[in-house]
């Protein structure tokens, strides 16, 4: 039942890639994905996303579905615990992977996340060596990067980081569901970015 699941989040996504242009302006989907088992773990954002009621879309209805139905079966992150980030973003913010490390699905061309933000929630600036893509599934987030003017994106929108260029997030009064991706420089996590190094 489980792997039916992954499996359906993972058409899902394999479907977002190629209807929203990710495949071509990003990079394509992995041509070889392998399932791999996953040791779930919650954090306090699952039971947020749970009771969200907010999550609204007009394109990607499906895969903010198949993304709720496998949240609870995740490994759910928590990529900045021993940082200064806070306590109350450790609580809010909420991140797993699909295909990577701790996720259902392994591949050497791509990995997959899932972002979710409740409303009011601000993700500091942090960068790192792995390029980036972001698509919003639902809600909406103003996003922000190094160089280019913050931009107030919704479902069907994306934003993409370079290697190294620092950007943050925030939500207002809505909450966000993206799709994340990296092509590149998994091996090293993000970290939050110095103030000195945004001047």
């Amino acid at each position: 039942m489980t792997r039916a699941v992954w499996d359906a989040l993972l058409a899902e996504i394999r479907f977002a890639f190629a209807s929203s242009g990710l495949g071509e302006g990003f990079a394509p989907f992995p041509g070889h994905v392998a399932p791999q088992d996953v040791q779930p773990y919650a954090v306090p954002s699952l039971r947020l996303l749970q009771s969200e009621r907010d999550l609204s879309t007009d394109r990607y209805a499906n895969l903010r579905d198949a993304f709720l139905a496998a949240a609870r079966y995740a490994h759910w992150r928590e990529t900045y615990k021993e940082t200064r980030i806070g306590q109350d973003f450790m609580d809010r913010f909420g991140c797993f992977s699909v295909i990577g490390d701790g996720g259902a699905f392994r591949s050497d061309e791509l990995w997959c996340w899932l972002v979710y933000m409740p409303a009011g929630l601000y993700y500091p600036w942090h960068h790192h060596p792995g390029e980036e893509a972001y698509l919003v599934v639902a809600g909406e987030a103003e996003f922000m990067r190094a160089g280019h003017p913050s931009a107030l994106l919704k479902p069907g929108d994306t934003s993409l980081h370079g290697s190294n260029q620092p950007h943050a997030m925030q939500t207002h009064d809505k909450p966000v569901m993206c799709l994340v991706a990296w092509r590149n420089g998994f091996e090293t996590p993000p970290v939050l970015t110095p103030s000195d190094q945004l001047i």
